[in-house]
């Protein structure tokens, strides 16, 4: 009952019932509250405030563009206003204690479980967008009279809207007032409807204008999809959980040909937008009903909130909002639109690792066009069959997956020090194994594809490497990021989030030309030797990391 009470419809049933149904516990017995009360707020002045370890950061989530704008507001408030404002010093509301049951920490292993498929299934069902798209492009070509090229921009805006969006989603999901619920579930309300206007659209201009719209509001999961796992699990669970939310953000994509395949043999590229609806709407049937809050600053925010109406006295607040005062709208802006770009362009480490994810990102996106000309023009498969000869990656994915935990378990369990905390560099060892399954699996996949001769699995099985150098890659690379920068993580994957974006979204304009006029051979080996110029570089990292991160002064210098 708790989890639909704090769903958006349990919110909507309270509001109509004026909180009379789905009462929290300080409403059912007024006398209740006064245990959450705390003596005083744990920041007082600005040198409590400017210094923010790694429990806080983990109490704010990993993620957080507001954590970041919040210390940076801070470390320029003058010592007298914070002294002046003791003066109106409001009253702490937190936790009952620590085994409080409204704590995502403290949720059972089966309502966490639960909250996390939700937030996988909707990375999916945004993620699927992009390539269900793909076997309609020729549809698209036909019904509006333009070239292919022009019709693949159906796909590429949609990728670049889905890139560009967190950086307005992640700062709104993480104020205390709104959470990720809401951000979620309205953004999600208005992608699913979005679609009827791509759907009958009157011209090609308006189709493109909403794939990239609703890639843009789309977006919110696909950036903070990992950080609410960090809301509900334990540093030493998180990771698993962000490689399995991982793992549903490459199945889709590997999907959308599949069953937009059949669906545009059958009825055309309009049915690869109505599955989509299907699926996204589904989501939001799902996420309407079961999706509670999991951002502990607005649980915390709405706890408040309840005790000022019960009490009517306006001092009773949380911690998120005492640390929201110090936070400046610029420091924001600065946080969520500048910050990710200077350490994504001027830090090298962040530079050459973002460049690295792009570059498989957008050959991803680029290889997909070598799929219809190996499987449908040389092997002669129908748009479903060739969507089927994607599950060769699918299931490299989740071999891949299952390593990485394994990996994990027995062997990296054994680094962690006596506090919990690993360096960096002993995220990279899978990163080294993917960087040459990358280049194998496009060799492999370009010299048997090639030739009618040889028998189409084998290709299929050449595919496979790929999405295992890809998963080993991206989530090595992931968590090196996230634990070399923790108070700039917010920043760094986002920037991440808009190269990889940007690379998925230009590549695939050229691909169709460059594998028929390079050959599927020739062209493969070209996107092989790109992939090999970056093998060296997770090496170069695990050895002399330590040494470069000492260097910056963005990363962290204690471990």
């Amino acid at each position: 009952m708790e989890t639909i009470r704090d769903s958006a419809f349990g919110k909507l049933v309270r509001l109509i019932s004026r909180n009379r149904c789905l009462q929290y516990p300080e409403e059912k017995n007024p006398c209740n509250w006064t245990g959450c009360l705390k003596a005083e707020p744990k920041v007082k002045d600005e040198e409590a405030a400017a210094t923010v370890g790694d429990s806080e950061a983990d109490a704010w989530g990993l993620y957080a563009v507001m954590s970041q704008a919040s210390r940076a507001s801070r470390c320029l408030t003058a010592v007298s206003e914070a002294k002046s404002a003791e003066t109106d010093t409001p009253v702490l509301i937190d936790w009952y204690g620590p085994d409080d049951s409204e704590n995502p920490q403290n949720w059972t292993t089966t309502k966490k479980f639960l909250v996390s498929c939700q937030i996988w299934l909707l990375t999916f069902a945004i993620y699927i967008g992009s390539s269900i798209y793909t076997p309609g492009i020729e549809g698209v070509s036909m019904q509006f009279g333009v070239s292919r090229v022009a019709s693949t921009l159906g796909l590429t805006l949609f990728v670049l809207g889905y890139g560009l969006g967190p950086m307005v989603w992640s700062p709104l999901s993480e104020l205390p007032t709104i959470g990720r619920s809401p951000t979620y579930v309205l953004t999600l309300v208005v992608f699913v409807f979005f679609q009827f206007a791509v759907i009958y659209a009157k011209n090609f201009g308006m189709l493109l204008a909403f794939r990239f719209l609703t890639g843009f509001v789309g977006s919110p999961a696909l950036a903070t999809g990992g950080a609410s796992m960090g809301d509900l699990w334990s540093p030493l669970v998180r990771d698993y959980m962000i490689a399995i939310w991982g793992c549903f953000a490459v199945a889709a994509p590997v999907l959308g040909p599949l069953v937009g395949g059949f669906a545009a043999t059958a009825k055309g590229w309009t049915w690869t937008i109505w599955q989509l609806m299907w699926v996204s709407g589904f989501a939001l049937v799902v996420l309407f009903f079961f999706l509670p809050e999991t951002f502990t600053p607005n649980i915390l925010w709405r706890r408040a909130r309840r005790i000022r109406n019960l009490t009517g006295n306006s001092k009773y607040r949380c911690e998120a909002e005492i640390e929201l005062r110090h936070v400046r709208p610029k420091d924001v802006l600065f946080e969520a639109l500048v910050r990710p770009f200077i350490l994504c362009f001027l830090e090298p480490i962040i530079f050459v690792l973002n460049l690295y994810i792009a570059l498989i990102y957008g050959i991803l996106y680029i290889w997909f066009e070598a799929f219809p000309i190996v499987f449908s023009e040389i092997h002669g498969f129908n748009l479903g069959e060739t969507g089927l000869a994607f599950m060769g990656i699918l299931i490299g994915a989740f071999a891949a997956v299952a390593g990485y935990f394994v990996w994990k378990w027995k062997y990296q369990a054994k680094h962690f020090d006596e506090n919990g905390t690993i360096a960096p560099e002993h995220q990279l060892p899978p990163a080294c194994v993917g960087a040459f399954a990358l280049p194998i699996s496009l060799f492999w996949f370009g010299w048997t594809g090639n030739f009618e001769s040889v028998h189409w699995i084998v290709p299929i099985v050449g595919s496979m490497f790929f999405s295992v150098g890809a998963c080993l890659i991206f989530n090595g690379i992931f968590c090196y990021q996230a634990h070399s920068y923790p108070q700039y993580a917010a920043s760094v994957l986002a920037g991440n989030d808009f190269m990889r974006s940007s690379f998925g979204a230009g590549f695939p304009l050229f691909a169709t030309a460059m594998f028929h006029n390079l050959g599927v051979g020739w062209a493969c080996t070209l996107l092989g030797c790109l992939s090999v110029l970056f093998v060296p570089y997770p090496f170069i990292l695990y050895i002399f990391g330590r040494r470069i991160r000492m260097a910056s002064k963005y990363a962290r210098h204690d471990i």
